[in-house]
C-alpha cells in the first residue's frame, strides 16, 4: 500500500507525527506537504496528493489542513477523489466502508494526534464493502462526470 500525504503550514507537526506513525506501522508514503517555516497553501496541497492518488501513483491519500474542512474541498475538485473530512474513527471507518473514500482529511486545529493516529488506522484498514454501497459510489461518479470539467 503506498500512500500520498500532504498539509499547509497549520498542520507540519501533526504531519510529521502521522509520517512517524507510518513508518511505525511499515505503510510505504511519500510527503507532499510543507515543511518547518514554510507557508503553503492548502488547495495546493490537496492537488499534489490528489492528482497522484486519482492517476493510480498512489493507493491513498492522507490531507491535514487547519480544519480538515478547506482541503477536503479542494481534494474533491480533482475528478476521482473522494475526500472525507473525519474528526472521529467512526467516520473514519465508515468512509472507507461505504463511501470507498481514498483521501482522508482532518484538521491539526481539530483533533490531536492520538486520535489522528486513529483515523489513519481505522481508514487504512478498512477495506470498501461494495453491494449496495457501489451503486451509491457509481451514482457519486456519474456526478463527477455530468457537473465536473467542461
Amino acid at each position: 500500500m503506498k500512500i500520498a500525504i500532504g498539509n499547509d503550514h497549520a498542520a507540519v507537526e501533526l504531519k510529521k507525527d502521522i509520517c512517524a506513525y507510518l513508518e511505525e506501522k511499515g505503510y510505504e508514503y511519500k510527503d507532499f506537504g510543507c515543511g518547518d517555516g514554510e507557508k503553503c497553501d492548502y488547495p495546493d496541497a490537496a492537488e499534489k496528493v490528489g492528482k497522484r492518488v486519482a492517476a493510480g501513483e498512489y493507493d491513498f491519500g492522507i490531507l491535514i489542513c487547519g480544519t480538515g474542512v478547506g482541503i477536503s474541498i479542494a481534494a474533491n475538485k480533482i475528478k476521482g477523489i473522494r475526500a472525507a473530512c473525519c474528526s472521529d474513527s467512526y467516520s473514519a471507518k465508515f468512509t472507507r466502508l461505504h463511501n470507498d473514500a481514498n483521501v482522508l482529511c482532518f484538521g491539526a486545529r481539530v483533533v490531536g494526534a492520538g486520535l489522528a493516529r486513529e483515523l489513519v488506522e481505522a481508514f487504512l484498514t478498512t477495506g470498501f464493502e461494495g453491494g449496495r454501497h457501489s451503486r451509491r459510489v457509481d451514482l457519486i461518479t456519474a456526478l463527477e462526470e455530468r457537473f465536473g470539467e467542461k
